[in-house]
């Protein structure tokens, strides 16, 4: 008798996340500026002269680019290091590569800072954008995934000659303020993932099965925040002794309130990696009309949370949110199966999150991002759940990854993503002079956000290329 095969599948849903995170970072930062509705911009930069207003409250769809980003993170440890975990036990060696990870970002966050056009010079010229290249050239070296078929003497020279050209580069270039390299020139996403990595990774190793552990530490860091927030204190006093300007800063760790919830979807998302084909298709013609419904209101979240905290219609959206809960365990409830099972857990989470996050939305003078607030973290965690649940509807239960493409590549190639929009797809667009034309006749607020998302899309191609023939940097 024939063996039946089984076929696990990867948690794309995940990846999805990850790459509608990224894209729209890129998309975020090359829209026209100043002439689009404030709900394009951060809610804390609104239009038309974007000056900082930490005063004002709300959020729009850019807010939710970074702790999307963070959640995914927080979300892929269990997935990632569990593997590394052998009869139980954590290796020293384990420790080792995550530091080693740490540093690695943080050594990502400074030199994609220094190798980026607009920071090189005011004005980029060719040279500028050449070098642009050159350093997304060498930082490929380092980065790169070698192929299995690479001696290791191969490998070592090659990031050799990344490393060499790297400090080449960052020894020779002056910057328009007339000073060469700096530590405290960084990117502030990449340090903060570098800060976090590491934190969180250490927490979910030794809380690993003990959620009660994992949501005792965010209220250990809620009280250092409360204190460091007061008047005066020892913990107060403590946060002074913080230098300013470090790549390294215990400031970042706050983003652990949505790296922690993460930490817990991925728990549950590994039951869901075990499931395979048949777990899925057990119950499809029983409920596939109502997973549409699902996945519809999945979305519906986000845009109701969206409309009504950036006009301040507070009260109104957490009663809309409550209902749409409502409506969607009723759904859930009765759906039975392994899939299923595992979607109700990841909803209770999310709507766990959502609903403290509107709980605290008063508190710190409403939602915000900068400076961001609890309500921000846990707000945000829960529609990143519900994300995750739309999109596993759509890719595992409806079977139409093709659909979320674009967005799974991306997300499997993050730091191609991330480095491509700076430092490839801006010097290539600034050498052929498309850069130069686009911003002369792209100049209406409709084709200022044209103009971005056509950049945003040609990065999302090139970055799907790189996944297609298995071109991965490290992350």
């Amino acid at each position: 008798m024939e063996e039946k095969t089984t076929t696990p599948f990867r948690s794309y849903a995940l990846d999805a996340l990850r790459g509608f995170a990224i894209l729209t970072m890129i998309l975020s930062g090359r829209i026209s500026w100043g002439n689009l509705p404030g709900w394009m911009y951060h809610a804390q930069l609104p239009p038309p002269d974007h000056k900082f207003d930490p005063m004002l409250p709300g959020i729009t769809w850019v807010d939710l680019v970074f702790p999307f980003f963070l959640f995914a993170m927080g979300a892929a440890f269990p997935l990632a290091l569990s593997k590394k975990i052998k009869n139980g036990k954590v290796s020293w060696d384990l420790i080792l590569q995550i530091l080693k990870r740490g540093v690695l970002l943080a050594f990502f966050a400074i030199v994609i800072q220094h190798l980026r056009p607009h920071v090189l010079s005011k004005s980029p010229d060719a040279v500028t954008y050449a070098i642009a290249i050159l350093g997304f050239g060498l930082l490929f070296l380092i980065f790169w995934r070698f192929p299995a078929s690479f001696s290791k003497t191969r490998i070592y020279a090659l990031r050799g000659a990344g490393y060499v050209g790297i400090a080449a580069i960052m020894a020779l270039v002056t910057y328009p303020d007339g000073s060469g390299f700096k530590l405290s020139r960084f990117d502030i996403i990449i340090a903060v993932l570098a800060n976090v990595s590491v934190f969180g990774s250490l927490i979910w190793i030794f809380t690993r099965g003990n959620w009660l552990w994992r949501l005792g530490i965010m209220a250990l860091i809620f009280a250092v925040r409360l204190a460091t927030n007061s008047g005066e204190g020892f913990i107060k006093d403590l946060g002074t002794l913080q230098p300013s300007g470090w790549v390294f800063n215990v400031n970042f760790l706050k983003y652990l309130f949505v790296v922690i919830p993460g930490t817990i979807a991925g728990d549950i998302i590994v039951k869901m990696m075990n499931l395979n084909n048949e777990d899925l298709k057990e119950n499809f013609s029983n409920y596939s009309g109502l997973s549409v419904l699902l996945a519809i209101l999945m979305a519906g979240f986000t845009l109701v949370s969206l409309v009504t905290l950036y006009n301040r219609w507070v009260w109104e959206g957490f009663t809309v949110g409550l209902l749409m809960l409502a409506i969607s365990w009723y759904i859930l409830r009765d759906m039975n199966g392994n899939y299923f099972a595992i979607l109700k857990q990841l909803f209770l989470w999310g709507a766990f999150w959502f609903v403290l996050g509107f709980l605290l939305e008063p508190f710190e003078g409403g939602i915000k991002k900068d400076h961001s607030t609890m309500s921000y973290y846990f707000l945000t965690s829960g529609l990143a759940l519900f994300f995750i649940i739309f999109s596993s509807i759509i890719i595992d239960f409806f079977s139409k990854r093709a659909w979320m493409g674009l967005l799974i590549d991306s997300g499997q190639n993050p730091m191609i993503a991330y480095a491509g929009g700076g430092n490839l797809i801006t010097p290539i667009l600034g050498l052929l002079g498309i850069e130069a034309l686009m911003g002369e006749y792209f100049t209406t607020p409709f084709l200022g956000f044209l103009k971005g998302l056509i950049v945003t899309l040609a990065l999302a191609y090139i970055v799907k290329l790189f996944t297609k023939y298995k071109v991965f940097w490290r992350s």
